[in-house]
């Protein structure tokens, strides 16, 4: 009898090791696992904005794609050292996760701020290019820059404080303090921009190029219908990039090797022509930020 409460015992231990060691592979910490050949790699988590196609987002098979993801795709396969776990959310989640260390790092078309500087590590290397423009209504589609914006007074779509759309606007507005543009802080990250200048609430408002083509002119857009109503206006591009950790300097300096070779062997020139319709590095040498 003794023996028989003793088998059960050990049962009841191993079965609580078992859910231990299941609950720890399943715990947002990243972590190690043997390669094989004695060497661990370590399972990162890298989150992406699952809704702003083509920059980042999960298509009809429900597997990760866009030029961000397909970026980092090409950095996993030169780190042998790490396993990329891909994790699709929303913007917020993005920049909340990968500061609280929920994910290790985190892609979203981001651009640099001093701000988010302070809560992120940002790397020697860029990912990628976006282009940012302005949606304005046909009838305006003369308005070329944001001096040509400003000089009309024009409004413009609200954009939230903490969108680095709004410091490129503000920063426009410190340059040019004599032809500044109208900025007002919304409450919300993102608004509808096509559909706010299609209606005349506003003038104008700041898009990138990308999310533009596919709900205007792309043949499935929501706002495919506008197609002749609003135009987009490229004003700059500008270099995006992915947003670490703080504790995660190593993890982000394996990152710039790889990407450096990435970007010499013109493969990152090949996925925006992909993505974006068209090779955004040829206009390297003119992008100042």
């Amino acid at each position: 009898m003794l023996k028989q409460k003793n088998k059960i015992f050990q049962f009841a231990a191993v079965g609580l090791a078992a859910i231990a060691l299941l609950t720890g592979c399943n715990s947002n910490e990243a972590s190690d696992k043997d390669s094989g050949n004695g060497d661990k790699v370590r399972t990162v988590k890298v989150a992406f904005d699952q809704a702003t196609k083509p920059i980042s987002y999960i298509d009809d098979n429900g597997n990760p794609t866009g030029y961000d993801v397909e970026v980092m795709k090409l950095v996993d396969e030169l780190l042998p050292e790490y396993e990329f776990e891909y994790v699709g959310t929303t913007s917020d989640d993005l920049l909340i996760g990968v500061e609280q260390g929920k994910y290790q790092v985190g892609v979203k078309n981001a651009f640099f701020t001093e701000e988010r500087k302070e809560k992120f590590i940002y790397p020697q290397e860029f990912i990628g290019l976006s282009s940012a423009g302005l949606v304005l209504r046909k009838e305006d589609e003369d308005v070329k820059t944001l001096a040509d914006f400003a000089t009309k007074g024009y409004s413009l779509a609200p954009i939230a404080a903490n969108n680095a759309q709004y410091t490129i606007i503000d920063e426009y507005n410190k340059t040019n303090p004599d032809n500044k543009v109208k900025l007002e802080a919304g409450d919300a990250f993102t608004v509808d921009v096509v559909q706010w200048v299609n209606e005349g609430r506003v003038d104008g408002g700041v898009m990138i190029e990308g999310p533009f083509k596919q709900q205007v002119l792309a043949e499935d857009g929501p706002y495919h219908n506008l197609k002749d109503d609003v135009v987009y206006n490229e004003f700059a591009v500008i270099k995006t990039w992915p947003l670490f950790n703080k504790k995660e300097q190593k993890f982000a300096d394996a990152y710039d090797k790889a990407i450096a070779q990435i970007k010499e062997q013109k493969k990152t020139n090949d996925i925006s022509t992909e993505f974006y319709g068209r090779d955004l590095f040829e206009v390297l040498e003119n992008v100042n930020r």
